[in-house]
Formats: structure tokens, C-alpha cells, sequence
């Protein structure tokens, strides 16, 4: 860990800006196309990943177990991630920024508290906070990029209603693959020092059309198919994809606001971000790249655990009639670990405290919906759960993370459809992912393939390419 650290501050320093460096940061500042600022950042970025690899290139990083094999690679050290870092003390960091710190730094809009979630993918893909009028440039440019192809269109609208809205929501991206720039230019024979022009583009694109998507989904299976209305193009992403929900309560736009912000990204090692960094690696296109991750956000292990919750709080309702006492609450808590269930919303395989994203959250309804009653029991349990969770001496982590609260929001407002959250999950983790494979093309990233082991009790057997050799 010691020498991670260090290798870790070692490439701050190769990232410092010279007082040249600050100006041209300072001209870049004045520039409000992304695209504009990313070419110039794309050279200078390769320079300093070229010059880190000569220097640590060879440098050990940590050691694998045999236990980090089988319990889900946890722990080993195997990929790169400029956008974010999940410290287990800190939570997560955007470009080196908490969750406190964006809230109060990035552009708002007129009238609003919450940070835009078009000045935090620009932070992710640049590094540098946005100014107000790169996020309004952001903001329109979202907006005019959004329309649909008439096949999606039409492909939406036949969906049968059984089908889960996470599958509507893949296929529908996967479709998109046929407006794809990147796929085009790869077939035309594009160099590939080009190929991260064409993933922004995408990138852009899909990002834009998502919310369209994602609304009607929610429209044809909870609304009986209404329009969805015109996109209006001075207003935000969040706001714009709030009304097309048919949700026009300020605070709901603001709470749209702050959820895509926090959901966005979480560092490359969990499913949804590894598995879209996994597929673009074999330079399929974003569409089916992020289309992959989405297939690995609807696992309940991941993006539906916020579903889990609301299933866990609406079984203590129903089994405690209305008695929320502190006793009866937790004789509830203790019955169901002894069932061999767990408490769904706390507990993170990285985490070492109380998730940022559920404290900001908690801020939220503290101000909108302190005496929602929802609210309180969430409050509740976040009194009573961590302790139980330490007394039976198997959790790390007794703490809540980010899903045990933000279903709880969402059925205040009135969206209720449970099935329907992880489609709002997946919206805002393409800013994440998107602006990591944005980076992977740029950085000339190879295709990703570990090595296998194939273990056995004793002796150990190590494979090597097509054959399997011992080892004593």
C-alpha cells in the first residue's frame, strides 16, 4: 500500500501544471466546446502516460492471493482509472473532488443548489471544473443531439409491458449501433491515433439520447404511452429529462440534478464500468460497449440493490404494523440475519464508512422531507443496523452505502415503479463510463485480457497459453 501511495503521488507530480501549463489552463477555461479543449489535452496527457510507464513501467503494484481469485478479484490492483478513486476512508473522489466539494464548485442552474451534472462530466473527461458557460454549451449541445432514429422509436413503442425496463433500456442502446461514427470510421480504415475523436462522438450522442429513451420507457409502461414533449433546448439535461418523466416539481428537477451527479461514476472496478472499459477494449463502439454495462447494472448485486431496499422497508412495515420502536426494529433486524438474509443498503466492498452519496442524500431530504415517513425509518435504521451489524463480528463495513436511500426519495415525489430505478441509475452512469472510454481510446489502451490460473488443492497448476504446466 506504501509504495502504491507512492506511485500514486509520483504521477501527481508528473500531472502538475508549470505556470506555462496554468496559462494554457487559463485560455482552455475560455473555451466552451468540449471537443475543442479535449484536443488539446489529448497530447499532452499521452506525453505524461508515456513518460510515467518509462519510468514505473516495470514496478510491482501488489500481490495476488489465492483468495482474491476466488473471492471475485477484490483487492487486486489491474486497471487504470483517471475519472475517479473510491478511497475506503473518503469514498469517492471525482478527478480528485469529494461529493462536498462538487456540491459547492460546480455550475448550478439559475436558482439551484445542486450541481449540474454536465459541469461533472466535464470534470471527468477534462480534469478541470467547467465554467457556467462550457456547462450551458454542454447543456445545449445535450439537448440538440437528442433526437431518436425512427426505428428506436418504433422499437420502443411495440416493447411488450412485461419486458423489464432495464432490457427496454439495452436494446434500445444496442439498436443505436447503427448511427454509430465510431463503427464508420473504423471500417473506413480511420488511423487509430483518431479513434478517440469518434468515441466522444458517440459518446456524446448516446449520453444525449439516453434521457429520451429512458422517458419513454417509463411513459409507455407507466402512462399509457403519453407523449413525451419537446426538448427545450435552454433548459439542462436533468431538467429536461425530468419533464419528459412528466415531472415538473422544482424540487424533483433539483433531486434529478444531484442523483445523476452522485450515480455517475464510482472508479472502473465495479461491474457496469469495468464490463463497457472490458467491451470497448475489443473497439466495439460505445453503444455496445455501454449497452454491456447496463446488462451488468440490472444484476441485483449492483444497480437493483436500491430495489432491494424498498422491498426490505416495505416488509418492516407490513410485519411491524406501524410499531417502529427501537426494540420491535430491532428484533426485525435480527430475525432477518439469522434468516441468512442480509440488510439490504449497507455494507460496500470497499468502503470503510458511511457512503458520501447517502450522506448528501440524507442532506436532501433533511431540508425537502424531514417528516416523510420513510424518511424517518431510513433515519432509523441508520441509527440501529450498524451496531447490530458489528455485534455479529462478520462485517467490515457496517455503514450504509449509496442504494439504502436513494429509492426513498423517488417514492416521495411519486415515482414509485421500483422496476423503473435502475434505468435512472444507468442514464447517469454513462457519464462515468463514456468519459473513461473516451480516455481508453485516446491513451491507446490494449484489448484487456488477464491471465488464468487453474487451480487445484496441491500441487498448484499455473495455465500457460494452450497447455497447463506443473509447478512445485
Amino acid at each position: 500500500m506504501a509504495l502504491f501511495r507512492a506511485l500514486s503521488c509520483r504521477a501527481t507530480e508528473i500531472r502538475q501544471l508549470s505556470p506555462v501549463g496554468t496559462i494554457f489552463a487559463r485560455q482552455l477555461s475560455e473555451v466552451t466546446n468540449l471537443k475543442d479543449v479535449l484536443s488539446k489535452k489529448v497530447p499532452a496527457e499521452q506525453e505524461k502516460v508515456k513518460a510515467f510507464r518509462k519510468e514505473f513501467g516495470a514496478t510491482k503494484v501488489g500481490d495476488v492471493t489465492v483468495d482474491m481469485m476466488y473471492g471475485g478479484m477484490r483487492g487486486i490492483k489491474g486497471l487504470v482509472t483517471e475519472t475517479s478513486v473510491l478511497d475506503p476512508d473518503e469514498g469517492i473522489r471525482f478527478r480528485g473532488y469529494s461529493i462536498p466539494e462538487c456540491q459547492k464548485m460546480l455550475p448550478k442552474a439559475p436558482g439551484g443548489n445542486e450541481p449540474l451534472p454536465e459541469g461533472l462530466f466535464w470534470l471527468l473527461v477534462t480534469g478541470d471544473v467547467p465554467t457556467d458557460a462550457q456547462v450551458a454549451w454542454l447543456s445545449k449541445e445535450w439537448a440538440n443531439r437528442a433526437g431518436l432514429p425512427s426505428h428506436v422509436v418504433t422499437m420502443l413503442n411495440n416493447f411488450p409491458t412485461n419486458l423489464h425496463p432495464m432490457s427496454q433500456f439495452s436494446a434500445a442502446i444496442t439498436a443505436l449501433n447503427a448511427e454509430s461514427k465510431f463503427a464508420k470510421a473504423y471500417s473506413e480504415g480511420v488511423h487509430k491515433s483518431k479513434y478517440w475523436n469518434y468515441v466522444y462522438e458517440d459518446s456524446m450522442d448516446l449520453i444525449a439520447k439516453l434521457p429520451v429513451i429512458a422517458a419513454a420507457i417509463y411513459r409507455n409502461m407507466y402512462r399509457d404511452g403519453q407523449g413525451l414533449g419537446a426538448i427545450d433546448t435552454s433548459k439542462d439535461w436533468s431538467h429536461n429529462f425530468s419533464t419528459m418523466l412528466g415531472y415538473d416539481n422544482p424540487e424533483f428537477i433539483e433531486l434529478m440534478r444531484l442523483y445523476l451527479t452522485i450515480h455517475s461514476d464510482h472508479e472502473g472496478g465495479n461491474v457496469s464500468a469495468h464490463t463497457v472499459h472490458l467491451v470497448g477494449s475489443a473497439l466495439s463502439d460505445p453503444y455496445l460497449s455501454f449497452a454491456a454495462g447496463i446488462n451488468g447494472l440490472a444484476g441485483p448485486l449492483h444497480g437493483l440493490a436500491n430495489q432491494e431496499v424498498l422491498v426490505f422497508l416495505t416488509k418492516a412495515q407490513k410485519e411491524l404494523g406501524g410499531d417502529f420502536s427501537d426494540e420491535k426494529l430491532k428484533d426485525f433486524i435480527w430475525n432477518t440475519l439469522k434468516s441468512g438474509q442480509v440488510v439490504p443498503g449497507y455494507g460496500h466492498a470497499v468502503l470503510r464508512k458511511t457512503d458520501p452519496r447517502y450522506s448528501c442524500q440524507r442532506e436532501f431530504c433533511q431540508k425537502h422531507l424531514p417528516d416523510d415517513k420513510l424518511f424517518k425509518l431510513v433515519s432509523q435504521l441508520y441509527k440501529l443496523v450498524p451496531p447490530i451489524l458489528m455485534e455479529t463480528g462478520k462485517v467490515k463495513n457496517p455503514w450504509p452505502n449509496v442504494d439504502a436511500h436513494s429509492g426513498v426519495i423517488l417514492q416521495y415525489y411519486g415515482l414509485k415503479e421500483m422496476n423503473y430505478y435502475t434505468v435512472l441509475f444507468g442514464v447517469s452512469r454513462a457519464l462515468g463510463t463514456l468519459a473513461s472510454l473516451i480516455w481508453d481510446r485516446a491513451l491507446g489502451l490494449p484489448i484487456e485480457r488477464p491471465k488464468r490460473a487453474a487451480l487445484r488443492k496441491f500441487p498448484i497448476y499455473l495455465g500457460v497459453r494452450d497447455r497447463v504446466v506443473h509447478k512445485n
